[in-house]
């Protein structure tokens, strides 16, 4: 039985229809203006014509002939492009238009028109890619290429980069084998071993694969271009010197990664050497310099402050002349009923020219510069940060006395004294220690001796007792005693100057980093450095503390008091008791250290301590839900999560927290007394990234809609 012959398919004929013939069919599908503008689409054809036809049909009379007139039910948008093109007379109204004409009849005019639309199949993203880097390899540079193909030049940059990436990487993302979002990732770096190696790194590890947890891995031997080092440097001065910075043409960077972290330490050094040789040659004994400094670096040093600059006579008298001035027109503008324009301008410049002489410049005693030094380091803000006038105790000024040639002198004019009594310290510094005077150190005519040690000492604890009872019926006067004792021992180091035996421990803690970056230590460094600023000379101090009003001297005397606080639990050092009273004192203070501002991180804590511990604190704070989210992380990825999901928990570890105080006890409305360690507030699930998400039930469809959305929009003009 022969087979039955295969209907062969006849296309439908090409014709040139001149576009005066042509009328917009009612029955084309788009509705909606998607992608490239009519206009763009317009100076499209006019640059490189039409590349496709035009779908027409045949309009036909009430008999069914044709007409002659055409219309267009697929290809609406090229069709009204050319209308734009004859309206601006760059095309004739007659000019023959390419079409395919249908006069088959199998189809309607509607699933024409759909089927153009739908059956398009947008370009793949790395066939765009490859597309813009053939462009570029002709010759047309950036601003060309995003003219002809109506896109940004940043979009342009955007494509050149992603078709940098590892050849081996686009392969993989060809075949589909991960997202578009991670091939943005990889392209902020071009070293394609480097990109390999993080992808052979990740690959069996779906939570590692975010584009997110890339960029980092890509960048964690980077140094930020925000960070105070790189704004130090600059960026000009670091690739001038050969490093390279990493940029992120996706997401916001902040100005990119310095690569080169050993280039950039080396180039701060640098300039940080030079900067303090400057410095240092404005007169300063000395000078040292460093990134940063520990916490209490100039503890034991006494410091000095720049004072305004004198003025001159001649200035002097213009500043009394410009007083009396503003004194009179002041009088005088308050007598006067209406305002008067001209007085009040008169006033503002008087006023801004006596403020120019208070807010005259402030410089340092040469004399004092000349035995103090200063501290240089970079402030958060990568700016120089230049603390000075602090003396070392041992540029102290020394008062001369020549010991040596007054002791030789006593020798001379009292060669009965003997050895035992220059041992027992009765002469020192040309002062008697035995109560006696210089002048009784050397026999008297009358042959007056000096009084007995023993008798100075029981008169003088007899003076001592009765002080005692008199300074305790005096409260106010022992309050101001005790002030002047702890000032001194805050302020004047080594001063002797107080009869109280009363001592204040002071520890820095400069081993612990990061500390004098904390709020509480740069609050209580700018307290200290303003009452510093205040204090006169120690042999003065009394004669002020007497003089301050009572809401002054109480600040002071806490400010003294508080820095004897140590709350510091150290193995070596067991004081139970210590520690309990300063639980009971934060009790007083109602002190807590969330209210204080300190939450858990990956530098203060996450970081330091066993995974076991990060999965704890996230349980105590967020529930069990929550712990069993990360729980399955390597620890510094687990580290960063749990920073943010314990961010706002007012979870504290237990050295911090209160005697009686619960892991959420404070936890506010995140935590509540009905979460146990099972449950986990509602709310905090939907709060947390979207691969975390989607371990708890988010379809694959979902997890990929976002790439599905940024593949669509790498459309190239049609």
């Amino acid at each position: 039985m022969a087979k039955s012959a295969i209907q062969k398919i006849a296309m439908n004929p090409s014709e040139n229809i001149g576009y005066d013939k042509l009328v917009l069919s009612q029955e084309n599908v788009r509705r909606v203006k998607d992608g490239v503008t009519i206009e763009q689409l317009a100076e499209d054809i006019g640059r490189r014509k039409l590349l496709q036809s035009l779908n027409v049909r045949p309009v036909l009379d009430a008999d069914g002939d044709e007409t002659g007139t055409y219309e267009v039910p697929a290809g609406g948008r090229r069709y009204l492009a050319l209308g734009i093109l004859v309206r601006q007379k760059r095309l004739a109204k007659n000019e023959p238009i390419p079409c395919i004409v249908n006069r088959s009849g199998t189809t309607s005019a509607e699933e024409d028109s759909l089927a153009e639309n739908v059956h398009r199949e947008n370009l793949h993203p790395l066939d765009q890619f490859r597309a813009f880097k053939a462009l570029s390899d002709q010759g047309l540079d950036v601003e060309e290429i995003a003219a002809r193909f109506f896109v940004s030049a940043a979009t342009v940059k955007q494509r050149l980069r992603l078709a940098s990436v590892s050849p081996k990487l686009l392969e993989l993302y060809e075949k589909n084998e991960f997202r578009l979002e991670q091939i943005m990732a990889f392209s902020i770096s071009d070293d394609h071993a480097r990109q390999e190696q993080v992808w052979e790194r990740i690959t069996n590890n779906l939570n590692m694969q975010e584009p997110y947890y890339i960029r980092r891995l890509l960048t964690e031997t980077t140094v930020r271009a925000d960070d105070r080092r790189a704004v130090y440097v600059g960026a000009e001065a670091y690739e001038s010197a050969g490093g390279i910075i990493l940029r992120d043409l996706f997401e916001q960077d902040s100005g990119g990664w310095f690569q080169d972290a050993a280039l950039l330490e080396q180039l701060v050094f640098d300039r940080l050497k030079l900067d303090a040789e400057t410095i240092r040659a404005d007169g300063w004994k000395w000078v040292e310099a460093a990134i940063s400094f520990p916490y209490g670096h100039s503890s034991g040093m006494r410091r000095v402050y720049a004072e305004p600059a004198e003025l001159s006579a001649e200035e002097i008298a213009r500043h009394d002349a410009a007083k009396a001035e503003f004194d009179v027109l002041h009088a005088k503008y308050d007598e006067m009923e209406d305002d008067d324009q001209e007085i009040e301008d008169k006033l503002d410049q008087l006023g801004a020219e006596l403020d120019a002489f208070s807010d005259r410049p402030q410089v340092y005693d040469p004399a004092q510069k000349a035995i103090a030094g200063a501290f240089v380091t970079l402030g958060a803000n990568g700016r120089l940060q230049i603390d000075a006038g602090f003396v070392r105790s041992e540029d102290e000024p020394r008062v001369e006395t020549g010991d040596d040639d007054e002791e030789a002198e006593v020798e001379d004019r009292n060669p009965s004294r003997s050895d035992d009594d220059r041992a027992n310290g009765v002469v020192v510094n040309g002062r008697s220690m035995s109560g006696g005077s210089d002048a009784a150190e050397e026999p008297e005519e009358e042959g007056i001796k000096p009084l007995p040690e023993r008798l100075v000492f029981d008169l003088t604890a007899q003076k001592t007792l009765a002080l005692r009872n008199a300074l305790a019926s005096e409260v106010d006067i022992a309050f101001v005693t005790v002030l002047h004792v702890l000032v001194l021992q805050v302020f004047y180091r080594y001063a002797k100057d107080s009869c109280l035996e009363i001592s204040l421990t002071n520890n820095s803690f400069g081993q612990v980093q990061g500390l004098a970056e904390t709020p509480w230590a740069k609050e209580i460094a700018d307290r200290h450095e303003a009452w510093d600023r205040d204090m006169p000379d120690s042999n003065n101090l009394w004669e002020f503390l007497l003089g301050l009003d009572e809401a002054s001297r109480k600040a002071l005397f806490a400010h003294c008091a508080s820095l004897s606080l140590n709350a510091v639990v150290e193995p070596w050092n067991r004081r139970p008791g210590a520690l309990a009273h300063a639980d009971a004192l934060a009790a007083t203070l109602d002190f807590d250290m969330v209210e204080a501002g300190w939450s858990p991180t990956v530098d203060n804590y996450l970081g330091r301590v066993t995974k076991a511990r990060i999965v704890q604190a996230v349980r105590e704070a967020r529930g069990e839900d929550s712990a069993q989210l990360i729980d399955h992380m390597k620890k510094d990825l687990m580290a960063r999560e749990a920073e943010r999901l314990l961010k706002g928990s007012n979870w504290l570890p237990e050295p911090l927290r209160r005697d009686g105080d619960d892991a959420g006890a404070d936890a506010g409305e995140s935590v509540t007394d009905d979460v146990t360690d099972d449950t986990a507030p509602d709310g905090d699930a939907a709060e947390l990234p979207a691969f975390l998400a989607d371990d708890t039930g988010t379809s694959s469809d979902e997890s990929t809609s976002s790439a599905d959305e940024a593949a669509d929009n790498l459309q190239a003009a049609e």
